[in-house]
């Protein structure tokens, strides 16, 4: 085999997130010569899933960078649980599959459509997320669903009747807003809070409600119109696309991390070369003749200098106002039937469900939540833990209280949840918005897939206006049948 040095490269591409593996997907069928490098020992970047031992290994890894970013001040916790039952302690370390961007995936998302017309939706499993909840703090029913439709709507006894009539003229205008853009467009750049007051009368109570749909980490007053409308809408329109009951899905097996992989091993076969433990050092820019194409040079850290046409970097610095959330990863040890139970007939269990902890319902000793809390549940039909155990994944802000927060969320939930439920792992860390890079949202943004289309045309040669292959639209490999399309071309 040619070293790295020796072979002329069209594109370099660093790093193995689920943007640039999807870059990697893109560019599988167009017979370029590809290098993949990441100076992990692993896939995924960013979006990467970690068995425990992985986990303690990457906090050692994370407080040994300077640089940090991503990624900063994570803390590892496990409980004592010698003298517990065996349903009561973590299981071996593989066990677990505990991935760093737990993104939900709408129905309607493009990225589903790009998966199947790619071909790789053969190598992935998607898991339903259904049972959407609101914590509201009261003794009687501290959980309560949110309305998932017109007969939740009317038969829920806590909402008055004219708010009834204002939530459904609600719901009806927004599953169609961009044809009716003179009742929201002078409000485009008001807030979510001021938009339902004015045009639709909502109390409070709904406008919460309504704002969780956003998976927004800001309050409703804080929300954007032109933000908000387009997430409320794909929340709704996307629920009974695959079946009743739910509107989004998750990849098994680790998320965002399973779906990069499963992208790079496509990119492997049809060609490119990948390198695992290597990085990029530096770069520069090849001068060229006029009758030549220009090129770069790349310095990997295993000291091989490669030149390429293109060089699609993962290198990235946070502008100064960067977006910066908290997380907690937790494992406890109990399956919380009722959390995952469905109440619509014909639709299946949920392997995922959402809870929403509005700020202000919840308050502790020397703590006054300013932002929301989601917590998403993963039962074990995820694959990222044994039976009888889940995963909570919890996000907000970050702010100088965050972790005493999510921490204060995740015993309120466990509380409410009412099975007696023991918290034996937890993971704290704080992630920065990079520019380029994936996105902090809690459901996948579908402007990556617009991004990676970009780049993939960019690598191709191919202009704004000028006609080109159909992106990620792959008829089946002659002579290799679905269950072989899985060979890895590893360096």
């Amino acid at each position: 085999m040619e070293s790295l040095s020796e072979t002329p490269w069209d594109a370099v591409i660093e790093g193995t997130g689920l943007q640039h593996s999807l870059l990697a997907l893109a560019l599988s069928r167009s017979d370029k010569k590809i290098l993949h490098v990441d100076a992990n020992e692993y896939y995924g970047g960013a979006e990467a899933a970690f068995s425990l031992q992985d986990v303690s290994e990457w906090v050692e890894k994370v407080k040994a960078d300077s640089n940090g970013t991503p990624f900063q001040s994570p803390t590892l916790w496990k409980a004592d649980t010698e003298a517990s039952s065996d349903s009561e302690k973590l299981s071996f370390s593989r066990a677990y599959t505990l991935t760093l961007s737990p993104q939900i995936i709408y129905t309607k998302s493009k990225l589903l459509a790009q998966l199947v017309s790619s071909k790789v939706y053969r190598q992935l499993e998607f898991q339903a997320v259904g049972n959407w909840w609101i914590y509201n703090g009261s003794l009687e029913e501290p959980l309560k669903r949110l309305p998932n439709g017109r007969e939740d709507i009317f038969h829920d006894k806590s909402i008055d009747n004219r708010a009834k009539r204002g939530l459904m003229k609600f719901l009806k205008f927004v599953v169609d807003y961009e044809n009716q853009t003179e009742v929201w467009e002078a409000h485009a750049d008001s807030s979510l809070q001021s938009f339902l007051v004015f045009q639709f009368q909502l109390p409070q109570q709904l406008q919460t409600i309504i704002s969780a749909l956003t998976l927004s980490l800001d309050t409703p007053d804080k929300t954007v119109v032109r933000w908000a409308l387009p997430r409320i809408a794909r929340h709704l329109t996307s629920i009974g696309v695959f079946g009743p009951g739910f509107g989004a899905v998750v990849p098994k097996w680790g998320g965002g991390a399973e779906i990069a992989q499963v992208a790079c091993r496509a990119g492997a076969v049809g060609g490119g070369v990948y390198v695992l433990g290597t990085g990029v050092k530096g770069s520069y820019a090849i001068e060229a003749a006029e009758t030549e194409v220009p090129k770069v040079s790349v310095a990997l850290s295993n000291d091989e200098t490669v030149t390429t046409r293109h060089y699609i970097s993962s290198k990235a610095q946070a502008s100064s106002d960067a977006k910066v959330v908290s997380k907690v990863i937790a494992v406890i040890s109990s399956p919380l039937p009722s959390i995952f139970a469905s109440s619509i007939e014909g639709s299946p269990l949920a392997a995922v469900s959402v809870v929403v902890f509005p700020p202000e319902s919840f308050t502790e000793e020397g703590l006054s939540p300013t932002h929301p809390v989601y917590i998403m549940v993963h039962s074990s039909e995820t694959g990222e833990c044994p039976a009888g155990q889940c995963v909570l994944y919890a996000t907000t802000h970050q702010s100088q209280d965050s972790q005493a927060i999510l921490t204060a969320a995740i015993s309120r939930f466990l509380k409410a949840a009412e099975d007696n439920a023991k918290l034996l792992y937890k993971l704290y860390y704080e992630q920065e918005q990079l520019p380029g890079t994936s996105s902090l949202d809690l459901a996948f943004d579908d402007q990556m897939l617009d991004d990676v289309k970009a780049q993939w045309k960019t690598v191709l040669g191919y202009g704004d206006t000028e006609e080109h292959p159909a992106f990620m639209d792959f008829p089946d490999r002659e002579g290799i049948s679905p269950d072989d399309d899985d060979n890895d071309n590893d360096y």
